[in-house]
């Protein structure tokens, strides 16, 4: 048969397209596929049983004086700095925990929601080395922080640019929480993160979200930045981590509350009783949060790794880490609050095989378990050591394709598909069809950074590895970059404030000081 007549683009007007950079943000991911479940309804009560028992019996420690105080008026048994938490008190507490979020971007065509099936992917934050645009391992700069924070606009798939990407070494240590803000500010328009490195330092940065959000009042109404306070597990939250929680809910903003998890080292050597655990953890301080400030938005967080136990170095992509995934996801969804996880994670030296495989079997295992804050999601390598430009842009498009994946099947060009079918019949092709002309670039996902040329064509394109298309097409990126002006009066009222607390905060230390 022949195809049905129509107006075709032609072959320019095709390649044309594809060649165009697509920089525009996906809007959040609404998921629609099912969630893997390994735990039966029993066993999920069992696991909340015992994190309880956890919380009752062996209690928690909590490092720090307010919270202390705040525990005792709030009615909980408390022996020195060790708290005992009754359940029907954590049961209480969390109760009020928001069940979705919204977090505002500066543009507002960038908010994105978390919570139910709304998820969100954000890049690794906190490398101490990088493998750069000539892919060097190196000490990173302010400059290499605002170019990850230009690549984080430039992605489609990437929803946040986070905070620090990647540690600034040309900055004083007590001056990075305010340079970094700055940084993703000003080159991204999307939701970022917030520094938490103490208590003062959060207030520094929610003071710069007021200014760059138009006041107090603003952010009352609006979740516009996340914080992140990490437990140090077996259950111990300290003073820093504390203080930073209590600055950010008491503005009402989003803190993931993430226990740190090196399965085998600081939990039992046993993916469900690490679990329990680490649930008991989790429920400790996002109850404590709501004695901060009720109604406070807060997300269920953890870091998972293991531990190889010939030589304690922590291990990603292993098969215990994707069903403590599953398990966390159903408890979260058990006890009704969004949750946090971590993305392409991977222990390589380099962008290597290795790195590809550990990513992939996380990020599977992320999509789902139905996580809402996918967390280092670009960029991580050497367990977070350092952040690779290359596999940075490459983990970005395995969000994009992960996303394609969990929208689930299509259904909305039906009709119009199989009635190709009845216009090719028995023998023919679709190649030249309307509808593949029409949905060649929707159809089926096309990677640009993998090559599925023949090897003859692959040698006459230069042998390139994913490693070298992957810095060409960041090198590409950053060339088209535009940055989104902030308004000139935020921005001079931003380096204002940056200014003064600079001269206030000695250059030396001070972390843990008022200034």
């Amino acid at each position: 048969m022949t195809t049905t007549p129509t107006k075709r683009r032609g072959r320019a007007a095709r390649q044309k397209i594809r060649l165009k950079i697509d920089t525009k943000m996906l809007p959040t991911l609404k998921r629609n596929l099912p969630v893997v479940e390994p735990l039966d309804e029993e066993q999920i009560r069992k696991i909340d049983h015992e994190s309880m028992r956890i919380l009752e019996e062996v209690g928690v420690l909590f490092r720090d004086p307010t919270a202390i105080e705040d525990w005792k008026k709030a009615g909980a048994k408390v022996d020195g700095e060790l708290v005992y938490i009754d359940r029907e008190m954590v049961r209480e507490l969390i109760k009020s925990i928001p069940k979705d979020i919204t977090l505002h971007a500066r543009n507002p065509h960038k908010s994105v929601q978390l919570g139910g099936p709304h998820s969100i992917f954000v890049p690794m934050t906190g490398a101490p080395y990088l493998r750069d645009l000539n892919d060097v391992r190196r000490n990173p700069t302010l400059d290499d922080l605002a170019m990850f924070h230009k690549l984080s606009h430039m992605l489609p798939a990437i929803h946040s640019s986070a905070h620090h990407i990647v540690e600034p070494m040309d900055h004083p240590v007590a001056h990075r929480h305010l340079r970094i803000t700055y940084s993703s500010m000003k080159y991204s328009d999307k939701t970022f993160m917030g520094m938490t490195t103490s208590g003062k330092n959060a207030e520094d940065v929610l003071d710069m979200c007021e200014i760059l959000f138009g006041g107090r009042e603003y952010l009352e109404e609006h979740p516009v930045v996340t914080g992140n306070v990490n437990g140090n597990s077996p259950l111990v939250w300290d003073e820093t981590m504390l203080s930073s929680l209590r600055a950010f809910v008491r503005h009402k903003q989003p803190v993931l509350c993430s226990p740190f998890v090196l399965g085998g080292a600081n939990t039992p050597a046993s993916t469900v009783p690490a679990v329990v655990q680490l649930n008991a953890e989790a429920l400790s301080v996002l109850a404590y949060s709501q004695l901060v400030r009720k109604g406070a938005p807060v997300i269920y967080g953890h870091y998972l790794s293991t531990v190889s136990m010939k030589s304690g170095a922590p291990m990603a992509g292993t098969p215990e880490i994707s069903l403590m995934n599953f398990m966390i996801g159903q408890m979260a969804r058990f006890y009704d609050v969004p949750w946090r996880t971590s993305n392409t994670l991977g222990g390589a030296k380099t962008f290597d095989a290795q790195a590809g495989y550990e990513s992939a079997s996380t990020m599977m295992a992320v999509l789902l378990s139905g996580a809402h804050y996918i967390w280092h999601s670009a960029g991580w390598n050497e367990a977070g050591m350092h952040c690779s430009v290359a596999k940075f842009v490459v983990d970005a498009e395995q969000c994009a394709m992960g996303y394609r994946m969990t929208e689930g099947p299509r259904w909305d060009d039906f009709d119009e598909a199989l009635s190709a079918v009845r216009d090719i019949g028995p023998g023919g092709h679709y190649l030249g069809h309307p509808h593949t002309l029409e949905n060649f670039q929707r159809g089926f996902f096309m990677p640009e950074l993998f090559d599925n040329n023949s090897i003859e064509q692959w040698m006459a394109d230069g042998s390139k590895d994913v490693n070298q298309r992957a810095l060409e097409h960041a090198r590409k990126l950053l060339k088209a970059y535009e940055e989104p002006k902030l308004d000139p009066a935020i921005e001079d009222e931003l380096l204002a404030y940056i200014a003064k607390r600079e001269e206030q905060i000695p250059a030396d230390g001070g972390l843990n000081q008022e200034y």
